[in-house]
């Protein structure tokens, strides 16, 4: 009896110091020896000492991306005309049914000029009442011959197309183009850069591996044309070569390229050693060659310009009943003085303004007097 009251004193000693020194046995953690720290770490802070705070790593500025605006085209202003006629009957010219076709040389990109035409035709629908149709020809002979057999009825020939198809089919010049004059550093005329003028002019371009610099260095060489009814793209330059000593029948391998935009490509990438095309269609807004040949201008070089050269405009055939020429007439110089207007016209052709024509006007005709002196007439010609 002793000895059991004995142990359970014990015992109950034994709980009351447990109890005092923590938490029972059962539910302390031993503390592994691998995580004690060595003896020559610094020992752990103390409540008193509380842990050094560890900087948290920066985090750089997100950038402030601003977004790029793509300007949206100003649409032009197509109101209708105080004067505009009383819409034709079902098969009358005019109407829906029976359009009035306007041509176009392809002397520029393809689809721009599909694009700004149809914009020249909706505007005019809206303005006159009567339905317009645009037709770009494959050719400049094309756009002649369309007017010849009055398949269309209002052109915008280029200079030279315009004096055949005056020859041939007595055509009428009712508007010339005006355009701010663009020049280069040979050009005498560099003065008069931003004007409007009724004349252009073109330059002779090449590279620096080429190796030319005068009319003289073309003799062997592979030179590029636009086309055989161009007025700054073939005839004139032909002319001018024959006046500088050049035969370009036989002192020149010869590209036809269609287009001054394409002349400008050949001659960047090497195709042709040199060409021609009108003033400055490497820098020209229009043909925006810089956007895809950002190079473009630096690369191709100018070596000579040519003369003065009316600019092309717009016609009419001369069975056209007048009342429909002034309108069409009316609406285009709406056209020309509306912002909306001047950006469709600035698209096709580079148009920047017209000039109506009238008796005092003799730019072509002066112009094809120059050209039958040197030996090119027009009217020779028209078969």
């Amino acid at each position: 009896m002793k000895k059991l009251y004995l142990f359970v004193s014990i015992l109950v000693v034994a709980v009351m110091l447990l109890t005092a020194c923590g938490p029972a046995a059962t539910t302390a953690a031993p503390v592994p020896v691998a995580t004690q720290p060595p003896a020559t770490q610094p020992p752990a802070p103390t409540a008193t000492q509380p842990p050094t705070a560890v900087p948290p790593t920066p985090v750089p500025p997100t950038p402030t991306i601003t977004p790029t605006t793509v300007p949206t085209p100003i649409p032009p202003i197509c109101d209708k005309l105080a004067d505009a006629p009383a819409a034709p009957a079902a098969g009358k010219l005019g109407a829906a049914d029976t359009p009035i076709t306007m041509a176009f040389v392809p002397s520029g990109e393809s689809g721009v000029i599909a694009t700004a035409s149809t914009a020249i035709a909706d505007c005019l629908n809206k303005m006159t009442g009567l339905t317009y149709a645009v037709q770009t020809g494959t050719s400049y002979a094309a756009a002649i011959e369309a007017m010849g057999a009055g398949k269309a009825q209002v052109g915008f020939l280029n200079t030279f197309s315009i004096l055949i198809a005056q020859a041939k089919y007595g055509i009428i010049p009712a508007l010339v183009n005006l355009r701010n004059y663009q020049t280069n550093d040979l050009d005498p005329d560099k003065a008069l850069k931003g004007t409007l003028e009724p004349f252009y002019k073109a330059q002779y371009i090449t590279t620096a591996a080429s190796g030319i610099k005068t009319f003289a260095d073309l003799k062997g060489k592979n030179f590029c044309f636009v086309d055989p009814l161009s007025t700054s793209g073939y005839i004139v330059p032909r002319i001018q070569l024959k006046a500088n000593g050049i035969d370009p029948d036989a002192d020149i391998k010869t590209t036809v390229s269609g287009s001054h935009p394409n002349v400008a490509i050949a001659v960047y990438k090497g195709d042709c050693d040199a060409g021609v095309t009108y003033i400055n269609v490497l820098t020209d807004a229009a043909t925006n060659l810089v956007g895809t040949y950002p190079d473009i201008a630096q690369k191709v070089t100018v070596f000579a310009d040519t003369i003065r050269i009316p600019n092309d405009g717009v016609q009419y055939i001369k069975t056209l009943d007048p009342k429909l020429q002034a309108i069409t007439t009316e609406g285009l110089l709406a056209m020309s003085k509306d912002p909306g207007g001047k950006a469709v016209l600035a698209k096709l052709y580079a148009v920047n303004a017209f000039q109506q024509i009238d008796s005092t006007f003799t730019m072509y005709s002066d112009f094809a007097a120059v050209l039958k002196k040197a030996g090119v007439d027009p009217a020779s010609l028209v078969k």
